[in-house]
């Protein structure tokens, strides 16, 4: 693989982009909006500067990286990739659709991989005309930062699919955790009940948000507390995942907080919107 296109200029496909050309590969990153794909490049410049000034990257090494990097507004540029990863908003429609866009444009041997951090990899790639070569890549927030990339292998995904993609995650320093197919894979499965359940323990006034997320980090050792996390994330993610798992599994412990359905429709979703469980001026 040497061409990778990236589908959604916001926190993860920028990230994902980031690392891609900071390793080698040629990449191009497709959003809707002029102004999302002019914050993602500035954005990742702005994180390569700041590898610079922790030691972690030489400042020669910036403008290269920056320079495999390309944007556009257009599907179609996508013909010459040879790995598509798909990073939109994580609602199944909005998937679907961008997926099969991508499969009516890539070329026959590329390979689709979604990003999606909960919903079926087999449900997504049987609506494509290439189930074999359709998996799973979750990567982890913030990308340039988290060692681990989980593999989901959907019913109909090749050998040499997953062969290739595994590939492709160790050849940026990545560690791979490989899941069933099953919603929430392994991370989200196990986090986002549990970032649910420090909502309720608010809604229900058990403690402050700042206590329960000091009660977390001093007494699990999280390097972050479960309420911060959720504003980091975004709490219309979060939502979409409870959701995920409440219909995949049928089991009232994936019941969404009513308290995230109530932020999630007042707008407040975290850092992205400036106002979630703290303020972000």
């Amino acid at each position: 693989m040497q061409y990778i296109g990236v589908v959604g200029a916001g926190q993860m496909g920028s990230g994902i982009a980031q690392v891609c050309a900071q390793y080698g590969y040629k990449v191009i990153i497709h959003d809707m909006s002029e102004e999302q794909l002019k914050r993602c490049v500035a954005g990742i410049e702005k994180n390569l500067i700041r590898q610079v000034e922790k030691g972690k990257l030489e400042e020669n090494a910036i403008r290269p990286i920056l320079g495999r990097i390309g944007c556009t507004r257009s599907l179609k540029e996508f013909q010459s990739c040879d790995i598509a990863i798909e990073a939109v908003t994580e609602k199944f429609m909005a998937k679907l659709e961008t997926l099969q866009h991508l499969d009516d444009i890539l070329k026959p041997e590329a390979i689709i991989a979604s990003n999606t951090s909960s919903i079926s990899i087999t449900r997504l790639a049987s609506n494509t005309r290439r189930p074999e070569r359709f998996i799973g890549l979750h990567f982890m927030n913030p990308v340039p930062v988290m060692g681990l990339v989980e593999i989901i292998r959907g019913l109909g995904t090749s050998e040499e699919t997953f062969s290739r993609a595994r590939q492709l995650v160790e050849s940026m320093d990545k560690e791979v955790a490989i899941s069933a197919d099953y919603p929430g894979f392994i991370v989200n499965r196990i986090l986002i009940p549990m970032i649910n359940e420090a909502i309720c323990t608010l809604h229900e006034g058990v403690a402050t948000a700042e206590d329960i997320d000091l009660a977390m980090r001093l007494g699990t050792n999280q390097p972050m507390g479960p309420l911060a996390l959720a504003d980091l994330i975004g709490l219309d993610t979060v939502l979409s995942i409870m959701e995920v798992l409440f219909d995949g599994f049928k089991d009232s412990k994936y019941r969404p907080c009513p308290l995230l359905t109530q932020m999630v429709a007042a707008g407040r979703l975290g850092r992205k919107s400036g106002q979630g469980f703290y303020s972000y001026p």
